[in-house]
């Protein structure tokens, strides 16, 4: 692949889940800051950009979160038609609630008997294991992991296309440092395996140890980060960030060791606080994490 372009295609999910019809800039920002240019200075072809949008219909369904389960599914397909035109999968995503429907799009893209077992490496400052029983603060966007993984919420899940749930052992968590306390306990009982914020940092053998654990397990691997996971230097506009996360550069040439592997199939970026970032500070940051993940895909 090194002499080739990298064909990629981007599915945006503006949704957040917190409101009726309520959608985030963020998805539209990161795209229209430059990233097709980005990517083909760095020897990739953006194919195309789609958006998961809602019909008219569905537009008038009542609920927040159903909504996101019907914008959700119409991410999956998106994600899925592009993996089975053989393209890359990024997904700039309003919120982590959009891991949903990437985890659908990439179960579903193969005309095989039976879907396809994603595994998923998630890097996020929060764990987002939490379920109803559990919360705090009650937001939707502390509970995809959980709700991924058959922990909850299951008809929102079977909404978006996501069936059956991760078994929890294809999880590996990256740089999670502020988990609730009863979210702790799920944690604990579950078969989630984690690499820390300093391992990460120093490209700790455990990434290439999880790396090839997920790729035994599975079919493709998903990679999500969520903004909030960095150094709060480079996300200063972002409401729930966490001190001792990786600077951009660091969780980049992480990505960059994650996306040598062949079933690394989908990158996606979550939470970018577009209007934020006056200095498109943070906007720089998205598009370190994406250089990273261009390096990767280079060397395989």
């Amino acid at each position: 692949m090194i002499d080739e372009k990298i064909r990629m295609g981007i599915a945006k999910l503006p949704y957040s889940g917190s409101r009726v019809g309520e959608m985030s800039e963020g998805p539209d920002a990161l795209e229209k800051g430059g990233l097709g240019n980005y990517l083909e200075d760095r020897g990739c072809l953006l194919v195309e950009a789609k958006t998961a949008l809602l019909t008219t219909e569905e537009q008038k369904e009542y609920g927040a979160w159903h909504q996101l389960g019907l914008a959700s599914h119409h991410l999956a397909e998106i994600v899925a038609e592009q993996q089975i035109q053989g393209l890359f999968g990024i997904g700039l995503l309003s919120n982590c609630n959009g891991l949903l429907g990437m985890l659908a799009g990439l179960q579903h893209s193969r005309s095989t008997p039976r879907p396809l077992r994603v595994s998923l490496v998630w890097i996020d400052a929060h764990a987002d294991f939490n379920t109803p029983e559990t919360t705090l603060s009650g937001m939707l966007g502390g509970m995809p992991v959980a709700v991924s993984t058959g922990q909850c919420l299951h008809r929102l899940r079977t909404k978006c296309g996501l069936d059956p749930a991760l078994p929890t052992r294809y999880v590996t968590m990256v740089a999670v440092r502020d988990p609730d306390p009863l979210e702790q306990e799920l944690l604990d009982r579950s078969e989630i395996q984690h690499i820390t914020a300093e391992e990460t940092r120093r490209l700790s053998p455990a990434i290439d140890t999880q790396m090839k654990r997920l790729s035994s397990l599975s079919d493709v691997i998903y990679v999500h980060v969520d903004m909030d996971v960095l150094d709060t230097e480079e996300v200063p506009g972002h409401g729930l960030t966490v001190r001792g996360g990786p600077t951009s550069i660091e969780l980049g040439k992480a990505l960059e060791v994650m996306l040598r592997y062949p079933k690394a199939a989908a990158f996606g970026i979550a939470s970018y606080p577009a209007s934020r970032d006056p200095d498109k500070r943070s906007l720089r940051a998205a598009y370190n994490l994406i250089e990273g993940v261009t390096r990767g895909l280079k060397s395989r």
